[in-house]
């Protein structure tokens, strides 16, 4: 049973004077993600086949994340009513896909690909949190709040899993260390440069993933700020086997903080030199 639904949004108190130009294309980009989610839930489905638990747990976790896309597409089109969410999405969908059917994870395991889960929710709900807190637009500060909540109680679905799991599979402590470090770096890869080309760029345009990713992140790391990182490592750690919380932690949040604000620093350097017409607004 989903948590909230899309009709429990106070849908009446958007304001569009509030709306920041920035953030519109990262919620475009957003619900398309969130709203594949049904997709992710057959490829579970097809690894944890004889897991009929777990099946229902994923299950589950997909209708929510599908009502995620489509408060964000709601929220989208009232920002910009241009956009036409049901067409950009018919266009992810077709231009990115899945394996649905696979025999066995890409990471290797099913503890791995539960790690991989993880590594996901900790993303969003840090993301959700901090546009959230960014946002001045209440109705965005509302949906944001919602999905990041979610997100958090995913997280700990999938690691409730993953304790399971490991039961059998016994991954070391660095064997999980690399397939969280290995997803964490898979943010750049087509899924969220994908879906920022269909939901911000005209029908018919080239898909470019440098710029598309480069647009996106230049956006995006704009609005995380130490607190978001700190969280997240705990729950990174905690994923891993390490302890949440302690030196180790803390020094690894404040190194992945910098190397944000570094990868942003040369995104931007990026799309500036390859459109020097049109230069990039820098955050305050």
């Amino acid at each position: 049973m989903k948590h909230w639904h899309i009709d429990d949004v106070p849908w009446e108190r958007f304001d569009p004077s509030l709306v920041e130009p920035d953030i519109v294309p990262l919620v475009k980009a957003a619900a398309m993600v969130e709203r594949n989610g049904d997709e992710y839930a057959l490829y579970l489905n097809s690894v944890f086949r004889d897991d009929p638990d777990f099946r229902q747990a994923a299950n589950h976790w997909a209708e929510e994340e599908v009502q995620h896309g489509d408060a964000l597409g709601r929220w989208a089109t009232l920002a910009d009513p241009s956009f036409d969410y049901p067409a950009a999405f018919a266009r992810y969908r077709a231009g990115f896909k899945i394996n649905t059917t696979a025999d066995a994870s890409i990471r290797g395991s099913r503890s791995g690909e539960l790690i991989a889960r993880c590594m996901v929710e900790i993303g969003t709900s840090s993301y959700y949190t901090a546009l959230g807190e960014a946002t001045r637009e209440p109705v965005l500060q509302h949906i944001c709040r919602l999905i990041a909540a979610d997100e958090y109680r995913h997280f700990k679905l999938f690691y409730d899993h993953l304790r399971r799991y490991l039961e059998r599979e016994k991954l070391t402590h660095l064997q999980r260390l690399r397939i969280a470090l290995g997803r964490a770096t898979e943010s750049e890869d087509d899924e969220l440069a994908f879906a920022y080309h269909v939901s911000n760029d005209p029908p018919g345009t080239p898909y470019d993933h440098g710029r598309c990713i480069g647009s996106y992140m230049v956006r995006a790391m704009r609005f995380y700020r130490f607190h978001h990182f700190d969280r997240g490592m705990g729950m990174m750690f905690k994923a891993v086997g390490l302890p949440p919380r302690g030196r180790l932690s803390r020094a690894a949040a404040h190194a992945a903080y910098r190397l944000v604000q570094w990868r942003r620093a040369r995104y931007e350097r990026a799309l500036q030199s390859s459109s020097p017409a049109q230069p990039l607004a820098r955050a305050a």
